[in-house]
């Protein structure tokens, strides 16, 4: 078939679904680039490649729009966790998988939503639901004692270490960041558990 014979891509307006996408993946760069007070709808409409009017036609503000990006990227982190609930390293691969589909949505939930005034209480929440996860994964697995702070632990390293390979990381290697986070995490449950062993045997002894 010749260039000139090959079928058009389709033109014109996007579905509304795919519009509404498109404005919170460019929200959530403007977002992360100069913060919440420092971000116009201007800057959002041009991040996403249309008009200002475009944007109002599918949030009636900055602040819903903001919140609309820390809920979209939480909500696909619980939709890819649920997914594999049971595969090995399904922490590290949920949180990875998430942050690479959208960097920007990610380092705003992780890094930047806590340190605004008007979505920190929000980024607590989500961060809250975040970490009911891990205590359910460590139910009967550490001693009762030190069961919520190693869930919140745990949650936060898993972030860090994401954070951080978004940084550092080769994409080609992202394997090697759920093997080494999954290594790490494996033996720091074993330390704790065997910690807490070990302090039970003393409790009787004594």
């Amino acid at each position: 078939m010749s260039v000139a014979s090959q079928p058009l891509a389709p033109t014109g307006p996007l579905p509304r679904a795919e519009r509404r996408d498109a404005i919170l993946r460019g929200a959530a760069e403007a977002f992360a680039r100069t913060g919440y007070a420092a971000t116009s709808m201007e800057d959002i409409a041009a991040a996403s490649g249309i008009t200002k009017l475009i944007v109002y036609r599918h949030f009636d503000s900055k602040e819903e729009l903001y919140r609309a990006v820390l809920q979209r990227v939480f909500d696909r982190l619980a939709e890819v966790f649920l997914a594999g609930y049971r595969e090995t390293g399904i922490g590290a691969r949920s949180l990875l998988t998430v942050a690479r589909d959208d960097p920007a949505a990610f380092r705003l939930l992780w890094q930047h939503a806590a340190r605004e005034p008007q979505f920190a209480e929000y980024a607590r929440d989500l961060r809250e639901h975040a970490v009911d996860a891990s205590r359910a994964l460590l139910a009967g697995q550490v001693p009762p004692e030190v069961h919520e702070w190693a869930a919140h632990t745990i949650l936060g390293y898993l972030v860090e270490a994401v954070l951080n390979w978004l940084e550092y990381g080769d994409p080609e290697h992202d394997e090697q960041l759920v093997d080494l986070a999954t290594r790490a995490l494996i033996a720091g449950v074993r330390a704790w558990t065997l910690a807490g062993e070990e302090s039970d045997r003393a409790a009787e002894r004594g």
